[in-house]
């Protein structure tokens, strides 16, 4: 008697063109891809494709639930509990009064794992989809609601 066994393959052309995206941002995607081959994170440079804000992990899920289908990539790190929203690189200061989310500056690293699998605690929680989206500023801003937003005059945290 002869078992036949179903095997599922799910579609990795979304995750492929995600990661060719991805590898597009960095300066030496020969390296990224070099790192992420020898199962390393790989520092990708915040700048001229986007820039980064970083905010816990439990305000990051509430405020992907809050934002429905309009967001961009978000990075995560089970061990720190941290994640990393990309958003466009000619941000300004509409984040700057938000409680709870740090912004990075141009040419701050970004550890990132390859988009097709988890690595080294990391992984993509919203994956690049290669069309280039990105979590827009007043739409996080407004995700991390009105108890997120600083009193004038505090100290950004």
């Amino acid at each position: 008697m002869t078992t036949h066994e179903t095997t599922v393959h799910l579609p990795l052309a979304p995750a492929r063109v995600g990661q060719e995206w991805l590898l597009s941002c960095a300066p030496d995607p020969a390296a990224v891809q070099q790192a992420w081959d020898a199962g390393r994170l790989a520092a990708i440079p915040t700048g001229p494709q986007w820039r980064v804000a970083e905010a816990r992990l439990s305000r990051s899920l509430a405020a992907l639930r809050a934002l429905g289908p309009a967001y961009g990539p978000v990075l995560t790190d089970i061990d720190s509990q941290q994640a990393w929203w990309l958003l466009p690189p000619d941000l300004s200061d509409e984040l700057d009064d938000v409680r709870g989310i740090v912004v990075h500056p141009a040419g701050w690293k970004l550890e990132c794992p390859p988009v097709t699998r988890f690595l080294s605690g990391r992984w993509w929680l919203a994956s690049p989809d290669g069309s280039g989206q990105l979590t827009e500023p007043t739409l996080l801003a407004a995700a991390f609601g009105p108890t997120g937003h600083r009193p004038e005059g505090e100290a950004n945290a």
